[in-house]
């Protein structure tokens, strides 16, 4: 039996190929961490800045961390931020956020390069997990006319953005409804989310008939357990209803732990194969008043000190934990909100209901950014 046996040559062609073959493989291997970390990347480096407006007609000065006074939106993207989030009202009293406003606003948020997201209540005031008020222009109308409402309101506000070249990057339709929205009418009451699906519906075809473009959000207050996110999300799709974003929000002392977004966020994303946003966060650096209004909130969570730097480490861990679960973008809540005479909280009053916000804002009394804080992707 004759055995071939290659030559000197032979030998080092084959060692070329091998060592080649793993340079290649080496090579492919070391690109997967950029490309798994470019993938949770905080794309959506948000902040809702609505109170702003009012601020800024009003005369509020803000100024960055080294003391120079400057626009709070240039301030803000010195900081890190891509997106802005502007609610609009139907009519309230004080006109601020109507259409009008947002729509004025709208144009210098496009101008300086952000993004905007469009958050509709469809109210005339605050819609939240407790309060879901109908507009007075709808106060009468059952879920059939509702629906129409909801279509003809969402489409004439994004069609008028876009008409104007500032059309909304992604919409909300609907604030924090984790119970429904235009109650009661649109509220879930023994689980039937009948309704409420069709409300759902009319926005998300509006706001898709408007530009196919738009990223359409259903945001609720449920970053707090798994068992109240898959209620919710589990109860409108299996009415049919479309969304792209999941929107959540999540503050620490309402909603728990980070180990509890972090298991939230993941759940959301694996279930239904959609995006997260932390719609809404922030963290007081005080406890103290800036008005004689009240503050909204009055303590902290563990680990963070209520200082400039307890309110930067929690906004950072709070970004981190949801990139890490996979979220695609982090919203801090009315950063700029900082206690301005005239800027009240309440649409009826704003010339003298004062601001509830002032401890939570990144700006403090004199309108100074917090040196610390810092959006990342």
């Amino acid at each position: 039996m004759t055995v071939c046996r290659p030559g000197p040559g032979r030998l080092r062609t084959l060692e070329a190929a091998l060592l080649a073959a793993v340079i290649a493989l080496a090579a492919a291997l070391l690109t997967v961490p950029a490309e798994a970390s470019a993938a949770n990347a905080l794309s959506m480096r948000g902040a809702d800045v609505s109170t702003a407006q009012r601020a800024l007609d009003l005369g509020a000065t803000y100024y960055d961390a080294n003391g120079n006074a400057a626009d709070p939106l240039d301030i803000l993207k010195g900081a890190g931020v891509n997106y802005v989030r502007l609610r609009v009202w139907n009519n309230p009293a004080s006109g601020y956020n109507n259409k009008a406003k947002v729509l004025a606003y709208a144009k210098t948020v496009k101008a300086k390069g952000f993004k905007l997201l469009v958050d509709f209540h469809y109210s005339d005031t605050w819609a939240d997990p407790g309060n879901q008020r109908k507009p007075a222009a709808w106060a009468s109308h059952g879920i059939g006319p509702l629906q129409t409402d909801v279509y003809n309101y969402t489409y004439d506000v994004c069609n008028s953005l876009k008409a104007q070249g500032t059309a909304p990057d992604s919409v909300q339709i609907g604030n924090e409804i984790n119970v429904g929205m235009l109650w009661n009418d649109g509220k879930v009451v023994n689980n039937d989310f009948t309704n409420l699906s069709l409300l759902l519906k009319a926005g998300y075809n509006a706001t898709k008939a408007c530009d196919g473009g738009t990223k359409v959000i259903i945001h609720t207050a449920n970053a707090d357990s798994d068992a109240h996110a898959r209620w919710f999300y589990d109860g409108i799709k299996a009415k049919g209803v479309s969304w792209d974003i999941t929107g959540l929000s999540y503050y620490c002392m309402w909603h728990g732990t980070l180990s509890t977004l972090y298991d939230v966020v993941a759940d959301m994303r694996s279930r239904y194969g959609k995006d997260v946003v932390i719609a809404e966060t922030a963290y007081p650096f005080t406890t103290a008043n800036a008005d004689s209004t009240g503050n909204s909130v009055t303590s902290g969570c563990s680990g963070y000190p209520l200082t400039w730097t307890g309110q930067a480490a929690n906004f950072t861990d709070v970004q981190n934990t949801a990139r890490n679960a996979g979220a695609i973008g982090v919203f801090y809540w009315e950063p700029t909100w900082y206690a301005v005479p005239g800027n009240g909280w309440d649409p009826a009053d704003i010339n003298n209901s004062g601001d509830g916000w002032d401890n939570m804002a990144v700006f403090n009394w004199t309108g100074r950014l917090n040196p610390t804080i810092r959006w990342t992707s």
